[in-house]
């Protein structure tokens, strides 16, 4: 025997996807705007094809979004927010000062293997000189918290005689994004220098490992 549904459900779960529709598509734009600006740069990038890719039109991307300029402040934005939200996670704070920097630095080497567009956005706003980079006002705010925290692991580091002391959070997070975003910005001409596969799983490996290395052997006391 069919079950009657309760008055007005069918209303609710249309309106409901009503509601998702739109933040469906938003995400969709989102997706191909990262797709498109990653692999051709804000300026050769072409609001026709994110359109076409996100599998709406340019009425919609221009009604969300308002412009190209500001499509790419919010793709930006989001490819921050999402390293961010990721170092969060890691809970640095609950571990010992040696094991918290070690994940840090395994973390930041892993979200860019796995988010390769993020570093072709990088290599294209430094290209403007971070202009657009400028215009986000929760960049400072979303950094703060993280250097803080750096801050907190080596004092405590120090203070339980692992860490020596007088170490610059700033530089040294500098030093562990850089020693992943060399490595694989430039994976394809040292791969050919050095005659060997540096994007294999076994390079791969190496050079985490290498970066942890490098990392916990300049901290140590």
């Amino acid at each position: 025997m069919a079950v009657d549904q309760p008055p007005g459900d069918g209303n609710t779960n249309e309106k409901a996807r009503r509601k998702r529709d739109p933040e469906r598509m938003q995400e969709r734009i989102l997706a191909a705007a990262r797709q498109e600006f990653s692999d051709r740069g804000l300026d050769g990038a072409r609001v026709d094809r994110i359109a076409e890719l996100s599998g709406g039109n340019k009425r919609l991307l221009y009604h969300y979004f308002g412009n190209k300029e500001a499509l790419y402040l919010e793709v930006l934005a989001r490819a921050y927010e999402a390293i961010r939200a990721g170092e969060q996670e890691l809970h640095l704070a609950d571990l010992g000062p040696t094991d918290a920097m070690e994940r840090l630095v395994r973390f930041t080497f892993r979200h860019f293997v796995a988010n390769p567009w993020f570093m072709r956005l990088l290599n294209d706003e430094n290209m403007h000189k971070g202009e657009y980079l400028k215009q986000l006002s929760t960049i400072p705010t979303m950094h703060s918290p993280l250097i803080a925290q750096i801050a907190e692991l080596l004092e405590r580091g120090a203070d339980e005689g692992q860490f020596r002391r007088g170490v610059d959070p700033i530089q040294l997070y500098i030093s562990i994004a850089g020693l992943t975003y060399f490595y694989l910005s430039n994976i394809h001409t040292l791969s050919t220098i050095f005659a060997t596969d540096l994007a294999s799983e076994p390079a791969m490996a190496t050079r985490e490992q290498h970066a942890v290395d490098v990392v916990l052997g300049y901290l140590r006391v």
